[in-house]
């Protein structure tokens, strides 16, 4: 049994405005040791009120030398993705990516959120790509890693560069995210999913306004992320709901209304996740827990150990997306009870085309099928 008083900081950090890390805990590469040092220097009335200095979000262009990430990962549904950007200024406390910062020398916890890195030439990466006379089309899973919509995508534009060249090639993708920004690129989704060629996800952890706000807190409300679900559906575009993650005891009570109300809007299928914890993810989440739930964290971290073999975490692929044990087949249970309830998941989901896809130099509007591609397969990726 893991002591409370060594598992979480006697004083918290305070939360910064608008972040969801309330450190920067160091990466686990990192040699030089930091510590923060109050100079004297006078705050901002805001800061002083808040406790904290502002948070500037710093974007970076990186030209990036490939992609097109590949995975033979067993319980991961798609073995295609792209990912635009490094870092993500939502800020979610959860993020399975957080730890991939720490590849560049930096922090997990706010570098992770406010240090953004935007590979400038995706689009054109893509397009070579894809233009390769050896390659074997299959469906692409963007915005995976951290959100293709996040905000600087409004005007840095590399998730619609991205988009441009998929539906214009004809190759089908699946999208998941948490920023009604996708509803700029309908003009492209909507042709698309009429050949049947794209479906999106939207993720929804929870309908409590107050809870997001600090759990993904530039993310868009829940609120607006239903309307997202109910303009996407409106225009034919499949729309699947991600419960993920589901946190004991925070998130989790919310789980059977948060399903109602993505049906309502529109949504056609579900998942959830449970709360993963991986490398640096772990101490960041114990300490947002101390700063915003010290009422409940010790109740929390002891379930989510009960679904993970007594560990914060086990990466073992058949668990560590729904967790084992008691808890977590109850967990099961209540989802596949409210969704059949509500009629999700009832029609075949992720299906998409590849007939159409068009080889590089092809003038043709028939649909172009190469042998070695797969007839129609299914990107389950929700």
């Amino acid at each position: 049994m893991t002591d409370s008083a060594d598992e979480y900081p006697i004083a918290p950090p305070a939360p910064r405005k608008g972040r969801g890390a309330v450190s920067n805990l160091q990466g686990r590469y990192e040699v030089d040791q930091r510590e923060a040092f109050d100079d004297g220097w006078v705050l901002s009335p805001a800061d002083e009120e808040s406790g904290t200095p502002a948070l500037r979000t710093q974007v970076f262009e990186e030209r990036a030398k490939s992609i097109l990430t590949r995975n033979a990962s067993p319980d991961i549904p798609f073995s295609v993705s792209l990912n635009p950007y490094r870092g993500c200024e939502h800020g979610c406390i959860y993020c399975f990516a957080r730890p991939t910062h720490s590849y560049l020398g930096l922090s997990p916890g706010l570098d992770f959120e406010s240090r953004i890195y935007a590979k400038i030439n995706a689009p054109e990466l893509l397009e070579r790509e894809i233009s390769k006379k050896s390659y074997v089309p299959e469906p692409i899973a963007l915005g995976v890693n951290t959100d293709a919509w996040q905000p600087v995508e409004r005007d840095l534009r590399l998730t619609r560069g991205v988009i441009q060249v998929l539906h214009d090639r004809g190759h089908p993708f699946a999208a998941i995210t948490k920023s009604s920004l996708i509803e700029r690129d309908l003009d492209l989704l909507a042709p698309m999913a009429a050949r049947g060629q794209v479906m999106a996800a939207i993720t929804i952890t929870t309908l409590d306004a107050d809870i997001a706000r600090t759990l993904e807190p530039r993310a868009a409300t829940p609120a607006r992320r239903l309307r997202t679900v109910k303009t996407l559906s409106e225009a034919g575009v499949p729309v699947a709901v991600s419960i993920a993650p589901v946190i004991p005891f925070i998130t989790e009570p919310d789980m059977e209304r948060v399903l109602e109300a993505c049906a309502e809007a529109g949504a056609s299928s579900a998942s959830f996740i449970v709360l993963r914890l991986p490398w640096e993810v772990a101490p960041l989440f114990k300490d947002w827990l101390a700063a915003h739930f010290p009422d409940r964290a010790d109740r929390v971290m002891s379930r989510v150990r009960d679904m993970r073999g007594g560990k914060d975490y086990d990466a073992s692929f058949a668990t560590r997306m729904k967790g084992e044990g008691l808890w977590a087949d109850l967990l099961k249970q209540r989802f596949h009870k409210a969704a059949r309830k509500l009629g999700l998941n009832e029609r075949q989901r992720g299906i998409l085309d590849m007939s159409l896809f068009r080889p590089a130099g092809s003038r043709s509007a028939e649909p172009l099928a190469r042998p070695a591609a797969p007839e129609n397969p299914q990107l389950d990726l929700f």
